[in-house]
């Protein structure tokens, strides 16, 4: 084997190996790992110095074994390394399993079969062994698969999508328990949790009291104790409006390139929950009544 692979062959063939499976197996992003992390590299060092060292090592041994050895005993090894490859017994056993020995042209006529179609005779050749074996492993093939889906009613593609759906569909509503941050303005609802409130109670605080006072009252910014809106209420809006802004050119920025979506929920349900808090000295009113549409609906059912 190592006349058939030299050591110029073998040394960089496992090491490339070895290279390969670092970065296939080392999570490292979009570097290399042996740039990402200096062990990488320090192990891959080693690891070709220890490849060298082996190679020198067994070099070394090869030819003190070789110089204990008879004058007999060299020509019997010389005889087997002038072998060629495709002389060995090895190789000539595993070609035995994939090509059938076929007979000589000048031996042709032994195994020439009767048929004759317009002087054109057929040979009675040994189909090769490879394709013999392919065809029993096919029926065996055919012989289970016929058994596990159509005797046992093994599951077919149909219930193995339908099953790996449900699993995907139950990993997703999973996700979106713990997933806050996917809401927006039409999935937003809102909150009346009192620990909820005082966290939007900080974030507008720390955000939004400059313009609006700390207690909703206004100031820069309009009132927001009263039921008139600019941009419409009810935690839809009011969601909408600090994610996107006020109007444009005057009216408040948007907070959604500094607030998380559940950031913006906390806020603006707290924001809700000042209506008729009525803060001494508060703006006077700005934009339109608001009522929520489907309170409207409710109260006239009731009527």
């Amino acid at each position: 084997m190592k006349n058939l692979f030299p050591v110029y062959v073998r040394v960089p063939v496992m090491f490339a190996i070895v290279f390969m499976a670092t970065e296939y197996f080392i999570d490292s992003g979009d570097r290399p790992a042996f740039l990402k992390y200096p062990m990488v590299s320090l192990f891959l060092v080693i690891f070709i110095f220890l490849l060298i060292a082996i190679e020198i090592v067994v070099a070394a041994i090869d030819r003190v074994t070789l110089a204990l050895l008879t004058e007999e005993q060299r020509k019997k090894i010389e005889a087997e390394e002038a072998i060629g490859f495709t002389e060995k017994a090895w190789f000539k056993k595993l070609k035995s399993y994939f090509v059938a020995k076929h007979k000589p042209i000048e031996e042709e006529a032994t195994i020439m079969m009767e048929h004759d179609y317009d002087g054109i005779h057929e040979l009675d050749n040994v189909l090769p062994p490879w394709w013999v074996k392919l065809f029993y492993g096919t029926i065996v093939f055919g012989i289970i698969y016929l058994g596990y889906y159509h005797i046992f009613s093994g599951g077919d593609q149909d219930a193995e999508f339908t099953a790996e759906m449900e699993v995907a569909r139950i990993a997703v509503e999973e996700y979106k328990k713990t997933a806050k941050d996917l809401i927006d303005a039409n999935t937003v609802t809102l909150l009346t949790d009192a620990a909820e409130l005082a966290q939007g109670k900080k974030i507008f605080e720390n955000n939004c009291a400059a313009c609006h006072r700390a207690d909703g009252g206004g100031a820069i910014g309009p009132n927001l104790t009263d039921e008139h809106w600019l941009l419409g209420g009810g935690i839809k809006n009011v969601f909408n409006t600090i994610t996107k802004g006020g109007r444009d050119g005057k009216g408040m920025v948007a907070w959604q390139g500094t607030l998380k979506p559940s950031e913006i929920q906390l806020v603006a349900s707290y924001v809700l929950s000042l209506k008729g808090s009525n803060p001494k000295d508060a703006k006077a009113p700005d934009g339109e009544i608001w009522k929520d549409d489907a309170a409207q609906v409710a109260a006239a059912n009731v009527k």
